[in-house]
């Protein structure tokens, strides 16, 4: 069985990502789309720290390579047929379907990621009453992702020009798929960060198993939304997106690949 060797530094976590990005698009694998997109924030992180945008740039690094670690080893389970979570398990699966419009695959990436990898991440960082000195840094991930909002919707919606078809169904629906909300993920993994915290052994473990359940949960609604009409709108979303996976990994990833 192939273990999973864990990134110790932002650089390794980018080289890690880099791997899996080529990979993708050399076997024009749609799991690259999330991986080119985290790639772009994982580096926006490694800016932020050198910048000095966090009050405590070591800790950043230790917190962006522990949550990073959580997908870099969920995917390597994935592959290798080993069980890995259930929020994890549904993102890649639908990988493997070309009926899921783009923002659908980025979205349940983000929400396995961030719903149930960044609380855990958070807490096993900063344990304990030390959680409480990490919420400002937490915070200030927003402004980074804020930093980046503009130009990712530019690439999704060059990709997918009537995305915006959505937005005459629900003004956040474009962003959302009507079930997900990346602020609203962010305050939820805060939660689950202090819920964690104070937790070890079987209880954290059951407390992380129910987590998931939740967060899998939300996955299934955002790979299949609820209504009819939403539903008839990913269709046509769907029809007009580029349907070139190199392309699009090419894309969101912002690298000359080959």
């Amino acid at each position: 069985m192939n273990t999973f060797t864990p990134a110790t530094s932002i650089d390794e976590v980018l080289a890690a990502l880099d791997v899996i990005v080529d990979r993708a698009y050399s076997e024009r694998d749609r799991l690259g789309y999330f991986a080119a997109l985290y790639r772009t924030v994982t580096a926006a992180v490694k800016a932020g720290i050198a910048a000095g945008s966090f009050q405590d740039g070591p800790r950043m690094e230790r917190l962006d390579v522990t949550f990073a670690n959580r997908y870099l080893d969920a995917l390597h389970c994935y592959r290798s047929g080993q069980p890995c979570s259930r929020s994890w398990t549904v993102a890649f699966d639908a990988a493997k379907h070309p009926r899921n419009v783009i923002v659908q695959h980025l979205l349940l990436g983000m929400n396995a990621h961030i719903n149930l990898d960044l609380g855990i991440a958070a807490a096993e960082v900063c344990p304990g009453d030390s959680l409480a000195s990490l919420e400002h840094d937490f915070d200030e991930i927003n402004t980074v992702l804020a930093s980046l909002e503009t130009g990712i919707e530019g690439e999704v919606c060059s990709l997918s020009p009537w995305i915006d078809l959505l937005d005459h169904i629900d003004p956040n629906a474009g962003r959302v798929i009507a079930n997900f909300s990346i602020d609203r993920a962010r305050e939820c993994s805060w939660k689950t960060a202090q819920r964690l915290s104070v937790l070890n052994g079987v209880p954290r473990d059951t407390a992380i198993a129910e987590i998931d359940a939740e967060v899998a949960l939300l996955a299934h609604l955002v790979e299949r939304p609820i209504g009819f009409v939403i539903n008839l709108n990913l269709i046509l979303v769907r029809l007009r997106e580029v349907w070139n996976v190199r392309r699009i990994i090419r894309t969101l990833s912002g690298r000359s690949l080959s």
